[in-house]
């Protein structure tokens, strides 16, 4: 049985050895923790790069390619919205929906674009969400065909 001061005992080891812990949750499931070297994060602002000893924060996610390397493996997911919190060496990446590239539809994001882009924006409201719809769908296809 784990005590308390073993678990703070390992969690601190982890942190000595320049690792952080990666935690991705949707509303369904844990879908990744684990621990890795580097995350990079797509906030709703632009793209943000964590290593060991970042500076606490909380951002806004924004949809787009999360990244997670570890060693040469790299896994790219497909995330939609959220928050994502850095503190204490742990990335904790709470979204929506996040799929990893690999299952990307390219077929189904080909109809969302094709969809999003037909849509009337008459209103400012209307061609906001026209354009997130968009850019949603271009990123799922960016994703889905960028290199493995």
């Amino acid at each position: 049985m784990a005590t308390v001061e073993h678990l703070e005992a390992e969690k601190a080891g982890k942190k000595s050895h320049g690792r952080l812990q990666c935690v991705v949750v949707t509303p369904e499931r844990r879908l990744f923790d684990e621990v890795v070297e580097f995350v990079a994060l797509p906030l709703y602002d632009g793209e943000l790069g964590v290593l060991p000893g970042r500076a606490p924060l909380i951002g806004r996610l924004g949809f787009g390619e999360l990244r997670i390397r570890d060693g040469g493996t790299t896994r790219r997911y497909f995330v939609d919205g959220g928050f994502a919190q850095v503190r204490d060496d742990v990335v904790t990446v709470l979204t929506g929906r996040a799929i990893p590239a690999a299952q990307v539809n390219t077929a189904a994001a080909s109809h969302e674009l094709a969809q999003a882009q037909a849509r009337r924006g008459l209103t400012d409201v209307e061609q906001d969400e026209k354009a997130r719809a968009v850019a949603r769908a271009r990123a799922q296809l960016r994703i889905a065909t960028a290199p493995k």
